[in-house]
């Protein structure tokens, strides 16, 4: 006996075989139920989604005798009377399936339509399914509007399409449509497990994986690679064969770029890029295979709680995750737009590697500055006071500057220069802050360690962020962690967030401690936080906006306009320079 492919083998027969449409399997189970039969139907979806397997179903539906032949329209076909197995096997002589992409003519249209007068020969029902409809000419489609508008009550029109924006809107508005969406890869992989395991196949999970993804939603696709891994594999699948089968990137690679990246370490990302030219992995695929794993760690940064449904057997879950608390999370975003436009980047290139490592260099280039340290760089020795940015203001009425014509009305961007710093005194709380934010650089005396714990540690934390001693993830534990005890040679640090105690932020920390000769040891506890650097950079960061605000308010020309002019201050259009 032949051997049969197992996306023939394993098409659906009836609904409840059909996985990721449950949409469509449900709309259509009640209509059969109660009977609320369309005369028309076209089911749309790409490729391997299962349009024609859906149709095929609907005909056995609408024609089951049952197994004693007494049944009637069901939704759960037999799939043991002579319709049901005619059905199947394509005999059906009341079921014709047209294929529109080489019948796409007038004449084939009305040939089928000229057997629409005649009555069912065998079933109830006469079912004529036009595949890939949108590929008829106009002529075609003209000829079959009437008849499918009123058919006689016999006659059920089945089209299908994967490109629905074609078929002409006279025909959508005839059918009832359905979308049949891409499968997500977890479903396709749950029906892989079931085929192998009805086949006796071994296969590794991560091999499984791989196809799942490789398959991008097409049922039929994954199947069919299935079988094609299957004689790669002689007989089995493993992850190593399936991979270089497919040509695809080892996800190893791509968290060592990531992480190279975060931590950025060109040098690693430079020789992972040239271990990838001496693979031959595609750098198409490379650049794929890294959007995809930014797109998830995007999601668990910004849903925390689905960390914890990360599956601990699937290692790249659990590398997603790691690397979602390592990278911030404005830099996954821009890792993944660059990455996203460095795709299409690629053919302009004479040489792909080369511009793969271009794309990841760009990565490095444009990943933002570390926020703290941008504002100590603005901060002047002599606490010059902070000068007011241009003000965006609003008027309902016209108005002219003195000796000037009339302008057109606002609203108007106008600049306000600072007041002159001999008039400004700052507030007491914003002397302290200053004062702690220009000793950040300063060296740490014996006797600094009398200071306040918070004076201390917001002050060492500055010094190692400006020296740049402290990076991505160690930063941020140092910015979130308080300091509640220190001696000579120990330092005592609590954190409310569990996900910062990360080992390599650990002792990345500890190592710029003691380079700074502050601290041989550091131990980190949980619990609440009173008082830490990003609190306090926070709490500056509202001070001068808050006298930005209060300034450009105080000001006696935007007073005067607010007065006569009824203009009024854009809210959020303020900001401290």
């Amino acid at each position: 006996m032949s051997y049969i492919v197992l996306a023939r083998k394993y098409r659906p027969r009836n609904f409840t075989e059909m996985v990721g449409q449950e949409h469509v399997v449900q709309a259509l189970t009640n209509a059969l139920t109660q009977q609320r039969l369309h005369h028309a139907y076209l089911f749309t979806g790409t490729r391997g989604v299962g349009k024609t397997t859906v149709s095929r179903i609907l005909a056995k539906s609408l024609n089951c005798q049952g197994p004693d032949g007494q049944g009637g329209i069901t939704a759960t076909p037999c799939g043991v009377c002579q319709a049901c197995q005619d059905i199947d096997s394509g005999r059906f002589v009341d079921y014709t399936e047209l294929d529109a992409a080489s019948n796409r003519g007038v004449d084939e249209v009305q040939q089928l339509l000229e057997q629409a007068v005649y009555k069912p020969v065998q079933g109830r029902f006469k079912v004529f399914m036009i595949d890939e409809v949108h590929m008829l000419t106009n002529t075609a489609f003209n000829a079959m509007l009437k008849r499918l508008e009123e058919p006689p009550e016999y006659l059920k029109f089945v089209l299908a399409t994967t490109d629905p924006q074609k078929v002409p809107v006279t025909v959508l508005s005839r059918c009832l449509q359905f979308n049949l969406r891409p499968m997500a890869p977890e479903t396709v992989l749950e029906h892989l497990v079931r085929v192998l395991h009805a086949e006796n196949v071994p296969a590794d999970l991560q091999a499984l994986r791989l196809l799942s993804r490789a398959a991008r939603g097409s049922m039929r696709d994954a199947l069919s690679l299935t079988d094609q891994a299957i004689a790669f594999g002689s007989g089995q699948l493993q992850e190593a064969a399936v991979r270089l089968m497919l040509g695809s990137v080892d996800r190893s690679y791509v968290f060592r770029l990531i992480e190279a990246l975060a931590l950025n370490d060109g040098k690693t990302v430079v020789e992972t890029t040239e271990a990838l030219r001496l693979h031959g992995v595609s750098a198409a695929s490379t650049l794929e295979d890294m959007c995809a794993v930014l797109q998830r760690m995007a999601v668990l940064q910004a849903v925390p709680s689905m960390v914890a449904t990360v599956d601990a057997h699937d290692p790249d879950a659990v590398a997603t995750a790691r690397l979602a608390e390592l990278l911030p999370a404005d830099e996954t975003q821009l890792l993944y737009s660059i990455g996203l436009h460095g795709r299409a980047e690629l053919g302009l290139a004479p040489d792909e590697y080369a511009a793969l490592t271009m794309v990841l260099l760009r990565l490095l280039a444009f990943k933002p500055s570390p926020p703290d340290l941008a504002e100590k760089k603005t901060l002047a020795p002599a606490l010059t006071p902070t000068p007011v940015p241009p003000l965006t203001i609003e008027s309902s009425q016209n108005w002219a500057p003195p000796d000037a014509a009339l302008v057109p009305a606002p609203p108007a961007t106008v600049p306000v220069p600072p007041a002159p710093p001999s008039t400004m005194e700052l507030a007491p709380a914003q002397t302290t802050t200053a004062a702690v934010l220009t000793q950040a650089a300063a060296p740490i005396t014996a006797a600094d360690h009398d200071a306040p714990m918070g004076d201390l540690w917001y002050t060492v934390v500055q010094g190692l962020i400006a020296d740049e001693a402290i990076t991505a993830l160690a930063r941020e534990l140092a910015l979130q962690s308080q300091l509640v005890a220190c001696d000579s040679g120990h330092w005592h640090l609590r954190i409310e967030r569990e996900s910062l105690n990360q080992s390599i932020a650990r002792e990345r920390l500890t190592a710029a401690l003691q380079a700074a000769g502050h601290a041989q040891q550091v131990s980190i506890e949980f619990g609440a936080v009173a008082d830490c650097p990003a609190q306090r950079n926070a709490t500056a960061e509202q001070l001068r906006q808050q006298q930005a605000r209060d300034a450009v308010e105080a000001d006696p020309r935007v007073q005067s306009w607010m007065r006569d002019h009824e203009a009024r201050i854009v809210p959020g259009s303020i900001r401290p320079l």
